[in-house]
């Protein structure tokens, strides 16, 4: 699947981009909770997309990653789309950039989930501005 295809509602995305930015990270109370969301931009041969990173996967992801995108979902903002592992899609790390090798001794494929945020939390978040 590449960029330029993607349409706004659209779930099942399987894709693999290049970390290109990434934004400031934000914290967020919501149903008594504390957590973390951060945009991040990123690209393939055929173009951009903003992608929403939640939680531990901000910790995961950097400049310059390689990043495998499975059962994804796309979402949109004041007109644009945006990219996201929603609650059952995965994020997983393939190739890690120059800028940031993963220590001696640690795998460099990395993966996590978004399971433990429910998906009213993040439709909510998502609703109220993930900029």
């Amino acid at each position: 699947m590449a960029i330029k295809d993607l349409e706004v509602r659209q779930g099942n995305v399987d894709v693999v981009v290049d970390v290109i930015e990434k934004g400031e990270i934000r914290e967020f109370q919501k149903f008594g909770r504390t957590g973390r969301v951060c945009n991040a931009k990123v690209k393939d041969e055929t173009g951009e997309i903003k992608l929403t990173l939640w939680n531990e996967q901000i910790d995961k992801i950097n400049v310059g990653d390689k990043v495998h995108i499975t059962n994804g979902y796309v979402s949109e903002f004041q007109g644009e789309k945006q990219l996201t592992t929603g609650k059952f899609g995965k994020l997983e790390v393939v190739e890690k950039g120059s800028s940031a090798e993963a220590p001696a001794g640690e795998p460099k494929e990395e993966e996590t989930s978004t399971e433990n945020t429910s998906a009213a939390e993040e439709e909510s978040i998502e609703e109220e501005n993930v900029e």
